[in-house]
């Protein structure tokens, strides 16, 4: 079976899992009391079951199960220990996410429970970002193990609270993440291919199953929502992403791209952030806010990207539809220009294509400008 087709399988089992698993998840939260009730910042009008992290946890396991069964793709976890800390750190933030999802835990007890789970993946998975690559220069800076652990720990615990923070709309946190973790697989698959390292690697492995997950997750999670993923779902999530993006910059050697000038040393730079620029600046737009008015940065409010598109005018999922577009465009467009030789053409679609974002986005208030 050639390797892609090894892929598409464990992205496949993942999404059969995480569907049929999504109704069990669903009984249990409601038998439970894990359910959230509509209050002022929410969007939702009706009692809804949360849990569904435990059904994306379940599709991806049974995923990597498979995978360790397969011709190609075992020698992932003989060659390293990443697929394995993952586990790990997504049963201690999912299980984390579950208390949270029932008994509403308080947000130092919140990160001091993703501090742990970041860093269990760490230490026990070995997944560290090991060299940092900078724009000045030609070599990357060396961190030493204890750095290496701590800076990994830390994007760990920013990627989960911007995948937390986004997650407010039917459908939003599973659909951009699984855009997010496409995108991530196609690079990843794309430096595999080039040699950079082996074909059966742990960012892909892990970005194939993630996104499975997620595509299985979604029909039960779209609006209008039988079930949201909760913060067991969407913390859960937002580590397997951080651990994609660690190991696909750590294995990468950008001298080895074949590129001529700098640009292979923004690349580990310039990706990673790309494809999480629609959370992680929700989550910088976010903190400014609420520390500019004395609140905590955790403070819940109602003023994310996705509250003001709907009082721009958008419907709920037309919403999430503009946001999965944003999200697309950021992250392919990285991904192009990470492994195409044109990088001005790539330029030319991103820009005409963002325009054409601006365009879609502010469509109610053009209209609403034209009536009487």
């Amino acid at each position: 079976m050639h390797p892609s087709l090894e892929y598409a399988l464990v992205g496949c089992i993942a999404a059969i899992g995480s569907y049929l698993f999504t109704p069990v998840a669903r009984q249990l939260a409601t038998k439970w009391g894990a359910v959230a009730k509509p209050r002022d910042r929410d969007v939702h009008a009706v009692d809804t079951p949360r849990l569904g992290g435990i059904a994306l946890l379940v599709g991806f396991a049974v995923a990597m199960v498979v995978a360790h069964a397969l011709p190609t793709l075992r020698s992932t976890f003989a060659d390293g220990t990443e697929i394995g800390g993952v586990l790990w750190g997504g049963l201690i933030i999912c299980g984390l996410g579950v208390i949270d999802d029932r008994y509403e835990l308080d947000s130092l007890t919140k990160f001091a429970g993703q501090v742990l789970a970041a860093a269990v993946m760490s230490i026990v998975g070995g997944i560290q970002l090991l060299t940092l690559y900078v724009p000045w220069g030609h070599t990357g800076i060396v961190l030493d193990r204890d750095a290496s652990v701590e800076l990994t720990i830390l994007l760990t615990v920013l990627t989960i609270n911007a995948i937390n923070f986004i997650d407010g709309l039917d459908g939003l946190a599973a659909g951009v993440t699984a855009i997010q973790g496409i995108a991530f697989f196609a690079y990843s698959y794309h430096l595999a291919a080039a040699g950079n390292f082996g074909i059966a690697a742990a960012p892909t492995l892990i970005c194939a199953g993630l996104v499975g997950a997620c595509l299985g997750f979604l029909p039960h999670n779209f609006a209008p929502a039988r079930i949201f993923m909760g913060d067991s779902g969407s913390m859960l999530v937002g580590l397997m992403l951080s651990a994609a993006a660690t190991t696909a910059v750590s294995k990468l050697d950008p001298q080895s791209l074949g590129r001529t000038g700098v640009l292979p040393l923004y690349l580990p730079l310039i990706l990673p952030l790309a494809v999480l620029a629609l959370p992680f600046g929700d989550l910088l737009l976010a903190v400014i806010r609420r520390l500019r008015r004395g609140q905590s940065p955790f403070a819940p409010d109602k003023e994310h990207l996705h509250h003001r598109l709907m009082e721009l005018g958008h419907t709920h999922r037309r919403a999430v539809l503009v946001l999965y577009f944003w999200s697309a465009v950021l992250a392919f467009g990285a991904v192009a220009m990470a492994v195409t030789r044109g990088p001005w053409l790539v330029i030319s679609v991103v820009g005409a294509l963002l325009l054409a974002g601006i365009l879609i986005t502010a469509i109610p208030r053009l209209r609403s400008a034209r009536l009487p």
